[in-house]
C-alpha cells in the first residue's frame, strides 16, 4: 500500500451530526455530505420524515401524516442538482389542476370555487363571488411577483444581528413590507368581498396563523400557488422525504434510526457532540430539527441558551394546533376534489375562538382525497380520507380529553357532509385520530402547536431563533422554528441558509442559492 493512501495520512473529514429526520434535517444532511462533510442522521423514530412521512396500513391505505400541500419545488430542485441528482427523477411530482375547491356554506352564500392557476378560468370563478373582484386577480398577482421578487434575497439569508435589518436588500424590500397591515387587510386593495379575500388568505393556515393577525408579507403564500403550482408527489409526501433519505444514503450519510437523543454536550457553549442511548457522539458540528419548543428544553441547557431560555420559550406565542382523522374508506367518491377546504360562515369567529383557547363548534376544516389523483393512495374500490380541523394548541391549559376525542369526531364526520361526503360512518375500515395531545406526546410536537412559533413580526427574521443558535458555537437550526419559518419550501431554504453558515465556521466553501 502507498504510504499516502493510509486512512491515517487521509485528512480528517469533519464530523456533523443532524439530530432528527424531517425535512430541514434530511435537506441539511443532503448538502453538508455534498461538501464533504462526513454526516450522521440520528432519528428517535424508525422512519425518516418527521411530520412529512407517509402513514401505510397492512390494506394498503395511503396518508400523508402532516404536509399533504407540496408547493414551490424549485428550491428542492437546487438542493437535489447540488447532490449530482435531479429532484424530477427521484420523485414524480404530478402538478393539481384545479389546485383545490373552496366550498363557502350556505349561510355564506353556498358558493363553490374551483382554484386554478389558469387566471382566465380563475377570474370567472372569482365571479361567482362578486364580479367587480374578478378585475382584481391580476393586479393582486402582479404586486405579488414584485413582492417575492424583492423579498427572497432576505428569505434566503441568516439573520442573527439588528444591523441585518438595514441591510440593502431588506430596505429595498420594506416598502412592500407594509408592517403594520394583516393579510386580510392587504388583500382589500384588491378583492371586495370578503370571501374573495377569504379564498386568497387562508394560506396562512400553513402558519397557523390568522390571515386577520398575519402580516401581509404573506399574500405571497398564494401567489406561489398560482405562479408555481401545487403538486401531489405520487404515492404521498413522504415519498421526497424517503428520496431525500436515499440521495443522502447515496453520498455516505449515515442514518441511525430509532435512536433518541439524550442531550447535546458542550464545552463552554461550544457544542462538542451528542449523546444517544449512554453513547458519546463526537462533532465538529451540531445540526438539531426537532420541534424547536419541545427539543430546546431538552437537550440544550437552560444556562447558555441567554436569548431562549425555559421562560422565554414558555411565553412565546405558538401556532394553532389541529384535530386529525385518517381514514380508510370502502367505496369511491368520483366528484370529490383533491383538496378540498370547508370554510364556515363563521371563519373569522373560529380563528377568534382558536387563539383564545376555545375549541370551535362549528369549524372550518380541510379534506384530502389524494386517490382524487393518486390510485396508489388506497386499495382498488376504496378511498383514503385526510380530515384536519384548526383546534386550540395546548398552552391555554386545557388537556385534550377523550371525551373531547369523541365529540370532535362526531362534529368532524357531521361536517364533511358540507363538502358532498354523506354519511361514511358504516364505510369507515381504517381509522387513526391524532390530537392536540397526541401531537405533544407522540410526535414531540412543542404544546401540540403544529405549525411551531408563530409567525408575527415580533418572532420574524431576527426575532426567531438564529439558524447559528445565538448564545452558542457549532450548534445550527432547522425546521419551522428557525428563520425563515414554517411549511416545506420555507424549511427547505432554512436548511440551506443553516448548512451555509455551518460550512462557512469550518472553513468550507458554500452551496449555492441558485443554480
Amino acid at each position: 500500500m502507498n504510504a499516502l493512501s493510509r486512512p491515517s495520512l487521509r485528512p480528517e473529514r469533519p464530523h456533523a451530526v443532524v439530530i432528527g429526520a424531517g425535512p430541514g434535517g434530511l435537506a441539511s444532511a443532503m448538502l453538508l455530505a455534498a461538501r464533504g462533510l462526513r454526516v450522521t442522521v440520528l432519528e428517535k423514530d424508525r422512519v425518516v420524515g418527521g411530520r412529512s412521512r407517509t402513514l401505510e396500513t397492512e390494506a394498503g391505505y395511503r396518508f400523508d401524516l402532516g404536509p399533504t400541500f407540496f408547493l414551490y419545488p424549485r428550491i428542492l430542485g437546487e438542493i437535489f442538482a447540488e447532490c449530482g441528482t435531479r429532484l424530477e427523477d427521484e420523485v414524480e411530482l404530478i402538478r393539481l389542476d384545479p389546485q383545490y375547491r373552496l366550498v363557502f356554506e350556505a349561510a355564506a352564500g353556498n358558493v363553490t370555487i374551483d382554484a386554478t392557476p389558469d387566471l382566465e378560468r380563475m377570474e370567472r370563478e372569482i365571479a361567482k363571488i362578486d364580479p367587480r373582484d374578478a378585475a382584481g386577480v391580476r393586479p393582486f398577482m402582479a404586486e405579488n411577483r414584485r413582492k417575492l421578487a424583492a423579498f427572497r434575497p432576505v428569505l434566503e439569508r441568516a439573520f442573527s444581528k439588528a444591523a441585518d435589518l438595514m441591510a440593502p436588500d431588506m430596505l429595498r424590500a420594506l416598502p412592500l413590507l407594509k408592517p403594520g397591515r394583516s393579510v386580510d387587510a392587504d388583500l382589500r386593495r384588491f378583492f371586495r368581498d370578503p370571501r374573495t379575500r377569504l379564498a386568497f388568505s387562508f394560506q396562512s393556515k400553513y402558519l397557523g396563523m390568522s390571515p386577520f393577525r398575519c402580516p401581509s408579507l404573506f399574500t405571497i403564500l398564494s401567489f406561489l400557488e398560482y405562479e408555481h403550482g401545487v403538486f401531489h408527489p405520487r404515492g404521498g409526501c413522504g415519498t421526497v422525504a424517503t428520496a431525500m433519505a436515499r440521495v443522502a444514503a447515496d453520498l455516505g450519510v449515515e442514518f441511525r434510526l430509532g435512536t433518541p437523543v439524550d442531550r447535546i454536550t458542550f464545552e463552554g457553549e461550544r457544542a462538542t457532540g451528542v449523546e444517544a442511548g449512554g453513547t458519546l457522539i463526537p462533532a465538529a458540528s451540531v445540526v438539531l430539527n426537532g420541534d424547536f419548543a419541545h427539543a430546546m428544553p431538552r437537550l440544550v441547557p437552560d444556562a447558555i441558551r441567554r436569548k431562549w431560555s425555559d421562560k422565554r420559550i414558555e411565553r412565546s406565542r405558538y401556532s394553532c394546533s389541529t384535530f386529525m382523522l385518517y381514514l380508510g374508506v370502502e367505496g369511491e367518491f368520483p366528484g370529490l376534489a383533491h383538496h378540498s377546504i370547508l370554510l364556515s360562515e363563521g371563519y373569522q369567529r373560529n380563528i377568534t375562538e382558536i387563539e383564545q383557547g376555545i375549541v370551535p363548534e362549528t369549524p372550518s376544516l380541510y379534506l384530502h382525497n389524494p386517490t382524487a389523483t393518486d390510485p396508489s393512495m388506497a386499495p382498488p374500490g376504496h378511498t383514503s380520507l385526510y380530515v384536519l380541523v384548526p383546534v386550540p394548541n395546548l398552552t391555554h391549559g386545557h388537556e385534550w380529553t377523550e371525551a373531547d376525542t369523541v365529540r370532535y369526531r362526531k362534529l368532524a364526520l357531521d361536517r364533511l357532509r358540507g363538502l358532498g361526503v354523506p354519511d361514511i360512518e358504516q364505510r369507515i375500515r381504517y381509522e387513526r385520530i391524532v390530537t392536540p395531545r397526541d401531537w405533544r406526546d407522540d410526535y414531540a410536537v412543542g404544546y401540540g402547536a403544529t405549525f411551531n412559533l408563530a409567525h408575527d413580526l415580533r418572532q420574524m427574521l431576527m426575532f426567531r431563533p438564529g439558524n447559528r443558535f445565538g448564545d452558542t458555537k457549532g450548534l445550527y437550526l432547522v425546521g419551522g422554528g428557525t428563520h425563515p419559518g414554517s411549511g416545506l419550501p420555507v424549511i427547505y431554504e432554512g436548511a440551506r441558509i443553516s448548512a451555509n453558515l455551518l460550512l462557512r465556521d469550518l472553513g468550507r466553501a458554500p452551496v449555492s442559492t441558485r443554480i
